[in-house]
């Protein structure tokens, strides 16, 4: 089948060396070779191997019969959506790693996908190269899905390990980070929990069956954790992680993207650097967990490639990890009952009866020469805490706590 690749970037350019070095196990798994035959970008590759095959205008590609399937790897909302979606509209498959397009307009395109009798496939829009989509629709089909939560964003991973095991500064772990390229240059997405928000998002979708709005999920990103966080978490034998979380029982969803305190008995514990972890709780089978490169060239132009043959091979019988156009109800993680991680102002002697009839029985923890302590309480919810804490007065940090 011939094939054509929107964006050249890096994710477009793994792609397109996967499809050429493993040009002979595609084509047997595929049941015929896949082809890359035109390549859209707005730049020129002077003396790359795809030199040949770059392209500026979409029609190029649409107006393409031979084409039978396009990958997606531009990024963004604008243009992806409307080339992806006229794309499906021409006939023709589609794969895409943007978490972004497939978190704002997936229910969309996967319709015009079902109505068009053609694959719409996004494997690599959440976890890179861990195959967790499809092991959710397919290898899980059979369980209740009651719980998802996990390290989804390489970035925020690899900062917040080198704060951890370093002792950097939030400010030196994300200059690193934009330095060995694991950062963008504008790192707000990554930093603030927009892609981890978008990704558990994606992920709950194809649990459930049903549309998630992610722009309702409680998002919190890590630019407001230091360096003395980590040094009470060592203390405590604990470590922070971004996590995305979505829970589904008693008929609602509690989902968020936010810091959490966790310690060595969770398996998300030793996941470090720009490396991503998912546990899956099913009603039947327990919780699983999957490991693997969250991000990178190779590993997500694996992914994409992986739904390449997927595709072909089901040309006759089009697939999608889908959802329907029901929306899934969301209600925010902070209704649980979670234990808190606090650091207040002052110091333990002149807070401490304050401290103790706001939340009652807590771990006190305090680090020397520092006006200031922290406490981990019992579980209560968001709200709870938030009550507690105002008649103490002086919160600086406040974390869910896993432990």
């Amino acid at each position: 089948m011939k094939a054509a690749i929107m964006g050249y970037g890096t994710i477009g350019s793994g792609v397109f060396e996967v499809l050429n070095r493993n040009r002979e196990i595609i084509a047997k798994k595929a049941g015929e070779p896949i082809d890359p035959v035109r390549i859209l970008d707005l730049r020129d590759f002077p003396g790359d191997p795809a030199e040949r095959l770059i392209v500026h205008e979409i029609d190029e590609i649409l107006k393409d019969e031979a084409i039978g399937i396009v990958v997606e790897t531009m990024g963004g909302t604008s243009p992806a959506y409307e080339f992806v979606r006229n794309c499906l509209l021409a006939g023709k498959h589609v794969v895409t790693s943007n978490k972004a397009l497939v978190a704002a307009h997936g229910t969309e395109l996967l319709a015009i996908a079902k109505k068009m009798g053609v694959s719409f496939l996004f494997e690599a829009s959440v976890g890179g190269g861990i195959p967790i989509i499809r092991t959710i629709n397919e290898s899980l089909a059979g369980e209740q899905i009651e719980e998802i939560s996990g390290i989804l964003n390489g970035t925020t991973n690899y900062i917040l390990t080198k704060m951890c095991e370093e002792g950097w500064s939030f400010g030196d772990a994300l200059k690193k980070a934009q330095e060995m390229g694991y950062a963008e240059r504008n790192p707000e997405a990554d930093i603030e929990g927009q892609d981890t928000c978008r990704k558990i998002a994606i992920l709950t979708a194809v649990a459930s069956g049903k549309e998630v709005d992610y722009r309702e999920i409680p998002t919190e990103g890590i630019s407001r954790i230091s360096d003395l966080d980590f040094s009470y978490a060592a203390r405590m034998g604990a470590a922070i992680k971004l996590f995305g979380f979505s829970r589904m029982m008693d008929g609602n969803v509690y989902m968020e993207a936010a810091p959490v305190f966790i310690d060595v008995k969770n398996p998300l514990y030793s996941v470090d650097g720009v490396f991503n972890g998912i546990l899956v709780k099913g009603n039947m089978l327990g919780t699983s967990m999957y490991y693997g490169s969250g991000a990178g060239k190779l590993p997500t132009a694996s992914a994409v490639v992986g739904d390449m043959i997927e595709a072909v091979r089901r040309t006759c019988d089009p697939t999608a990890p889908g959802w329907s156009e029901e929306k899934l109800c969301i209600s925010p993680a902070s209704l649980l009952p979670r234990k808190y991680f606090a650091r207040f102002e002052g110091s333990r002697a002149e807070k401490k009866e304050a401290v103790e009839a706001a939340f009652g029985r807590v771990k006190w923890m305090v680090l020397e020469g520092l006006d200031e302590f922290a406490v981990l309480t019992s579980p209560m919810t968001g709200a709870e805490f938030d009550a507690a804490a105002e008649k103490i007065g002086g919160l600086r940090q406040k974390i869910a706590a896993e432990l």
